[in-house]
């Protein structure tokens, strides 16, 4: 009985914590600390990937890794431990009672210090149970402590001093998660990555010209210089020489979209209108914008008066953005636009949006548009950045295509599919000429969005980008 409570004051469990809105589970992509590393409270010690997003989990205590309890690749229910740690300096008596790692582990590096006594804060973080049972995993290999430290600086973290007698193998490839998280779902190995990042990193498009002696899949198929800016493209796994079929696991972000998208589609009952506008007056200004010094430091694109001509046919019909609530039977208007925009990723689609778009000055419009795409490229959208969105802007133009009818962001009311933009003979004051043209379609909740409120939207975003003068004078 003394053993028990020894050992359970000598060992502190970090359970997975719920990162999202009622999440149920996330898959662990990255251990960045192995079995007899030392780390320190708040010290970044894996990547998950939630339903939402890739996520970078800190630990709340000081002390050195006992045991991971599972591997890379492993989806975890929230509330289940996935890593113990040795919080008592040298170990004291309760070291006469090991407890059998899961993993393979190297010699502790160095000795911990003593608890601060800090209180758990995020949702999942607490001390365990004292039961010293401990079911057998796979075992992985253990990275050096100094590669650990290398990569956790790489993600704006700090992690513990290496030790002097720690040498950092020169092989180490370095590279963000996301990265190696493409490298994995591409079959490359970073180790014959040619970096071109600085300070030798390894970048995404570093991993794209290693998959293949073709340009980097990362670039979107052909489309007009005019489209609208992509916010990401796609990444299929890659092929097997050989092989007849490729199967991919749908889990993590891709499978919460599947699941979204068949509710979406089968819960709230789609109409979509269609829109065909001229919008060379629209290109003029964008030009004229690039060449304005109150934008200077921000990107200015099609994609950026589309989103505002949008904001404003919402002020003009407030209507068009509210929600259904199902439980309660009514009808919820919104006071404020969270504007989303599509995104799709290697791990899938995500809808990220921009908080109180409907406040934004034009200039702010465009940096927030700008850190949206940056931060998506990146891998690093958050749970919250995704919630609590009422309209979507998808761009399909950047692909080529003409139209599409989009199915709507789960609890939103509406979203507008943005088509390429192209020079097409166009009857312009009594004349045909070459005008720059794009077909908009607009898909809504019939529930909440009857035809003639839709058509308005649809028609005053039509006449905004025609006549983007409109932004002031209906603004």
């Amino acid at each position: 009985m003394t053993t028990m409570t020894e050992t359970s004051a000598r060992f502190r469990e970090f359970k997975m914590p719920d990162v999202g809105e009622g999440l149920t589970e996330a898959e662990i992509l990255k251990w960045y600390v192995q079995p007899g590393d030392t780390v320190t409270d708040g010290q970044v010690v894996c990547e998950v990937e939630t339903a939402k997003a890739a996520v970078e989990l800190p630990i709340p205590f000081d002390g050195v890794v006992h045991e991971l309890r599972f591997p890379e690749g492993t989806t975890v229910d929230v509330g289940q431990v996935i890593i113990a740690v040795d919080v008592v300096p040298g170990g004291g008596e309760a070291a006469a009672e090991p407890v059998a790692p899961a993993v393979a582990a190297p010699e502790p590096a160095a000795e911990p210090e003593a608890p601060k006594g800090r209180q758990p804060v995020l949702v999942g973080y607490g001390v365990a149970e004292s039961s010293t049972k401990r079911r057998a995993r796979k075992g992985t290999e253990p990275p050096a402590a100094a590669a650990a430290a290398i990569q956790g600086e790489l993600n704006g973290h700090t992690t513990t001093a290496v030790p002097a007698a720690t040498v950092v193998p020169e092989s180490r490839p370095l590279a963000k998660p996301p990265v190696r998280k493409l490298a994995k779902d591409l079959g490359i190995d970073l180790a014959t990555v040619t970096p071109t990042g600085p300070g030798g990193i390894i970048t995404r498009e570093d991993v794209h010209a290693a998959a293949a002696p073709v340009p980097a899949p990362a670039a979107a198929p052909a489309a007009p210089a005019v489209a609208p800016e992509a916010v990401a493209v796609p990444v299929a796994a890659a092929p097997v020489p050989g092989a007849r079929e490729t199967r991919i696991p749908v889990k993590g972000v891709r499978k919460a979209i599947a699941q979204a998208m068949v509710g979406s589609a089968f819960t709230a009952p789609h109409v979509t209108e269609f829109v065909t506008v001229d919008v060379t007056r629209t290109m003029k200004l964008v030009a004229e914008l690039k060449e304005d010094k109150d934008m200077a430091g921000v990107r200015v694109n099609p994609l950026l008066i589309i989103a505002k001509a949008l904001l404003v046919a919402i002020k003009r019909n407030p209507e068009v953005n509210a929600a259904w609530d199902e439980a309660n039977q009514e009808i919820v208007q919104k006071h404020y636009v969270n504007l989303g925009i599509a995104a799709a990723t290697p791990r899938g689609l995500i809808v990220p949006n921009i908080k109180d778009a409907h406040d934004k000055t034009l200039p702010q419009l465009a940096a927030a548009l700008g850190e949206l795409v940056t931060t998506a490229r990146e891998g690093k959208t958050s749970p919250a950045a995704m919630a609590g969105g009422t309209v979507t802007i998808t761009n399909v133009g950047v692909f080529g295509v003409d139209t599409g009818t989009p199915i709507l962001n789960p609890g939103e009311s509406a979203i507008l599919a943005v088509g390429a933009i192209k020079l097409q003979p166009w009857v312009h004051k009594g004349k045909v000429k070459p005008r720059q043209v794009t077909t908009l379609a607009l898909s809504f909740d019939h529930r909440l969005v009857d035809g003639e409120l839709g058509s308005r939207v649809l028609a005053d975003v039509a006449a905004i980008l025609e006549q983007p003068k409109r932004l002031i004078t209906w603004a």
